[in-house]
């Protein structure tokens, strides 16, 4: 990538040589060469939040920005872009949406997620370190920017407007006013679940903000809920890309015995995860890991895989995160052990599975979703 503080080597993680996608696209593009043209100060505190791939601070790391991300991937190619750029170690702070915010920001820099909740959760949290001469820039791409995004940095931080559209990428600019009053933040959410859900009816859900479906039960969760695999006794259980937790939440309720991780790239699912558990005052053992899917996990460990995979990276349409999500499974799985999972009708999950498992059994279908197992031979 050539900013206007020189060329960046850039790459998303996990790097794999067959992945065509940029660690970049035009909307950071955008919003550097709009800080060095308009020769916005940079100096105090500089807070970078939402930056996918660590493209933005290892273009500014001489001015020793923080990044807040929610992604543990995205904080991974992060490190992997500075230390290929020769930054310094420390040069750049890496916190996390679940780590307290900087007391001071000076030049707010967003890149606007793809979920407005988690955009408003971020602005509320970080409204009180802004001030009157705080620099607060967004950036996304067109479609990513609609009116209920520059609503939100309005109603939170101050004034907003928008640029003209430059490679289908805009820039957002807010003007703050400490003294305007700001509402009080929803995050994180709860809600009860319905009575036809199996072990978890009735039950309580925590969501922290950007979580898939955070204010309700999404409609294929409903029916993998009513198709987990039952009258198992203990072994280790693995809620594999964990959202809110609520299926790892509902094998520990039916099972006690069951040793339950919970496991997810996304610091607030992984935190949802463990306050939806603990809320429901689950008995038995847990534990909550953020991580790159079961990397770490030793193999022939686990007894039971389950798994929602997510078929976006962003904005764009993979099933590049399923495929190593199953490979995952079947590496981590002791002989016997299984790996369900809920998809898409039209992903074609089974075809995935054969390939690697040998084998693919269909345990439930309505005409959106399918239940598969696979077994490790």
């Amino acid at each position: 990538m050539t900013t206007p503080w020189g060329e960046r080597v850039l790459a998303r993680f996990p790097e794999d040589p067959r992945d065509r996608l940029r660690a970049w696209d035009a909307s950071d593009d955008y919003l550097l060469r709009h800080l060095a043209e308009r020769r916005v100060p940079l100096s105090g505190t500089v807070v970078v939040v939402g930056d996918r791939w660590g493209a933005l601070v290892t273009a500014l790391a001489e001015h020793r920005p923080t990044q807040i991300t929610d992604s543990w991937l995205g904080q991974q190619a992060t490190r992997a872009n500075l230390a290929r750029n020769g930054v310094e170690p420390g040069a750049v702070r890496l916190l996390t949406t679940q780590d307290p915010p900087p007391e001071r920001i000076d030049v707010l820099l967003v890149r606007v997620p793809k979920s407005l909740a988690l955009l408003e959760d971020q602005l509320l949290r970080l409204a009180p370190a802004v001030h009157g001469g705080t620099v607060v820039v967004g950036t996304g791409m067109v479609k990513e920017i609609h009116t209920s995004t520059l609503n939100l940095f309005e109603r939170i931080l101050g004034p907003t407007r928008t640029s003209l559209a430059e490679r289908k990428a805009r820039l957002v600019f807010c003007a703050p006013d400490p003294a305007s009053a700001r509402p009080a933040n929803p995050w994180p959410y709860r809600y009860t679940l319905p009575e036809d859900v199996g072990p978890v009816s009735g039950r309580t859900v925590v969501n922290h903000a950007g979580v898939f479906c955070a204010d309700r039960l999404d409609i294929g969760t409903r029916f993998f809920l009513k198709h987990l695999p039952a009258g198992r006794d203990g072994g280790r259980v693995v809620d594999l890309g964990c959202g809110n937790g609520v299926v790892g939440t509902a094998m520990a309720l039916a099972d006690p015995q069951a040793e339950v991780l919970f496991v997810d790239e996304s610091f607030q699912a992984v935190a949802s995860a463990e306050a939806t558990y603990r809320a429901n005052g689950v008995p038995g053992h847990a534990e909550f890991r953020v991580g790159d899917g079961l990397s770490g996990v030793p193999a022939g460990s686990v007894d039971l895989v389950l798994n929602n995979p997510p078929f976006h990276s962003h904005q764009a349409t993979t099933d590049a995160t399923a495929r190593r999500m199953f490979a995952d499974a079947r590496r981590t799985l002791r002989p016997g052990g299984e790996l369900w999972v809920i998809g898409n009708r039209h992903l074609g999950y089974h075809v995935h599975l054969r390939r690697l498992f040998g084998n693919s059994h269909l345990v439930a279908s309505d005409p959106k979703f399918v239940v598969l197992r696979a077994v490790k031979r």
